[in-house]
């Protein structure tokens, strides 16, 4: 046999696991569909700046033994994520905290925008959720609701909010301070260089093969190596038998532009549904660039079809349902190992996914 394992897919849990057997002495394949090697968190170095290909990764984690893990592969910067939200020209913070509520009502104290909150839910009298809509409201009240959650969820789903079920909302952070910072993590950065270079250290002195299609090159991986490691979508590696599972997908627009500075910060939400995209990232941002020129990406949310790159899966009573039938047919396969954001049906924050690798890792090794 020439390997011990295939590894399908080169992402973060993919190249994480390859490393991780690597260095345990297994001989490892690894196979990517895609020209490049990092998935979804692969940055293509443009004028001078990381481009975040495929949206926007900020790393964040409170878990200290993942931080460390991390920092062996890159130097990270300071970067705190403080994303703002635009509706109708007028400019929010985001998360929801004092800042927003001072623009939305003119108060300065938490308990003034306690008050202005509570007020409004009492006045809705939800006594029953029936969707995303109900659900918002009775969080946090019209104002905040209509401004900076309808539109951009409607976009986000593709759905009017009444028709959206009310568990993709099931709760909604408001900070009573001062605080931009979106996430609560301790630990919070941007890799300097970029991700794309993390991934190269985890696949040093490991076979790579770019685009190569597992389904029309690799099926029969038992040919070639003792266990597979599947990171792609697990109802197509069992072709859709209990039928296809449901995600939503983006579309990206790049543009280079020639001004040095386009809007003042990295991530700038649009939450009106009469503009498209969601939001848009400027890439510079990320690492304090001063470039002379920028380069923005419009994000927008599309429905998603087979061909398609999947990006959220949709967990809702359906879809789980079917997921479980996968999952448990999956078990029945020793020598294969589904993992990552599509071989679970899950979405993983980075930091989420090195634990779900280096727990699969613990698993297969016996440690």
């Amino acid at each position: 046999m020439k390997y011990d394992y295939l590894i399908v897919g080169s992402g973060l849990y993919a190249s994480v696991f390859a490393h991780e057997a690597y260095k345990r002495g297994k001989k490892c394949l690894v196979i990517e569909k895609r020209n490049h090697i990092g998935g979804n968190i692969y940055c293509e170095k443009i004028d001078d700046i990381n481009v975040h290909k495929y949206g926007a990764h900020i790393f964040h984690t409170s878990n200290k033994k993942i931080w460390e893990y991390i920092n062996q592969f890159a130097e990270f910067n300071n970067f705190v994520n403080s994303p703002i939200a635009i509706y109708k020209n007028q400019l929010y913070n985001l998360p929801f905290n004092m800042n927003t509520f001072n623009k939305l009502w003119g108060i300065v104290k938490p308990e003034e925008a306690k008050q202005k909150i509570e007020s409004q839910i009492e006045k809705l009298d939800i006594c029953e959720i029936n969707n995303l809509e109900e659900q918002a409201l009775s969080l946090v009240g019209t104002d905040v609701y209509e401004k900076l959650i309808k539109g951009y969820t409607e976009k986000q789903w593709g759905r009017d909010a009444t028709e959206l079920p009310s568990f993709i909302i099931k709760r909604i952070p408001l900070r009573f301070t001062y605080n931009n910072n979106y996430f609560n993590d301790k630990y919070q950065g941007i890799p300097i260089g970029g991700y794309t270079n993390i991934i190269k250290k985890l696949l040093e002195g490991i076979e790579v093969k770019l685009e190569t299609d597992f389904f029309k090159e690799y099926r029969d991986f038992e040919k070639i190596a003792k266990k597979l490691l599947f990171t792609g979508m697990i109802d197509e590696y069992f072709n859709y038998e209990f039928g296809a599972l449901e995600y939503r997908s983006l579309r990206f627009e790049h543009e280079n532009l020639s001004c040095k500075d386009y809007q003042g910060n990295a991530v700038v939400n649009y939450t009106e549904k009469e503009i498209p995209y969601t939001r848009i990232i400027e890439h510079k941002h990320f690492e304090f660039g001063n470039q002379l020129s920028t380069i923005i990406t419009r994000e927008y949310p599309k429905d998603w079809k087979k061909g398609d790159e999947p990006y959220y899966p949709i967990n809702n009573d359906i879809n789980e349902s079917i997921f479980q039938k996968y999952n448990k047919l999956s078990r029945k396969y020793n020598n294969v190992i589904f993992g990552g954001r599509l071989g679970c049906y899950k979405y993983y924050d980075m930091d989420k996914v090195i634990e779900a690798a280096l727990e699969a890792i613990a698993v297969e090794f016996g440690e």
